[in-house]
């Protein structure tokens, strides 16, 4: 971790297009302004923490829904698929009982 002091109106140059100025500081408060492009995404940790959660409860929800989904999926289609392999095996034995021994 890269530590400095600063006073009001001095800045940090990050990466060439990110200005970091120090515009103000009351006792042990510090108040910054932070010039960045705009594609570059700029939270207060709380803040960060509070997405990352939310996050991870909306990949875990998915996969929930995702798992249920698959489930109804195999469900519906299992009587379809019983029903195919019994007319199936109804054909075969039918066809076992027409075959004629070879003489």
């Amino acid at each position: 971790m890269l530590v400095l002091t600063r006073k009001t109106g001095q800045k940090l140059i990050i990466n060439d297009n990110i200005e970091v100025v120090i515009l103000e500081t009351k006792g042990e408060a510090v108040k910054i302004g932070i010039k960045a492009p705009k594609d570059v995404t700029i939270y207060r940790e709380e803040i960060y923490e509070e997405i990352k959660k939310a996050n991870k409860q909306a990949v875990s929800n998915s996969l929930v829904i995702d798992l249920d989904k698959t489930l109804n999926m195999i469900d519906v289609k299992k009587p379809n698929v019983d029903n195919y392999l019994s007319r199936l095996n109804s054909v075969i034995n039918a066809a076992k009982k027409d075959k004629k021994p070879d003489s």
